[in-house]
């Protein structure tokens, strides 16, 4: 049975940013404040992790990696996306790596992201995503 809320991440095998954000999700995993998440990992090299990818409909592919929460829905048990309660918001938690759609991130590779997502911009977002 999963979770109250699955954290859907997308990736890639030999990527370094793919790797450091499945670390830093795995690490805080472990902390019993988020034993109500689990990951779900899309690897963006196989035919499934594509079909996810495109099925998501809201992260760029080129600012991978990235990641969206969904919950379930307490009457059926099926997961959905948590949607954005404010779209393109400036003070989005994640800041410029926030999803538009989706509560979740995407890496920026821009000079104000310098292509990092951070343990506290995955806490924010994993908050947020608790708070609706």
């Amino acid at each position: 049975m999963s979770k109250t809320y699955q954290i859907h991440v997308f990736g890639k095998p030999g990527c370094a940013k793919c790797h450091t954000l499945n670390g830093r999700l795995d690490d805080l995993l472990q902390d019993e404040a988020w034993a109500d998440f689990e990951k779900v990992y899309h690897d963006l090299e196989t035919e499934s992790g594509l079909v996810e990818f495109c099925e998501a409909e809201c992260l760029n592919p080129q600012r991978v990696p990235g990641f969206y929460v969904t919950k379930a829905d307490p009457a059926t048990g099926i997961q959905k996306p948590v949607p954005n309660p404010a779209p393109g918001a400036p003070d989005a938690p994640g800041g410029s790596s926030a999803l538009y759609t989706w509560v979740g991130l995407q890496t920026d590779y821009t000079d104000a992201g310098r292509g990092l997502i951070t343990p506290r911009m995955i806490e924010a977002v994993l908050q947020q995503a608790k708070g609706l």
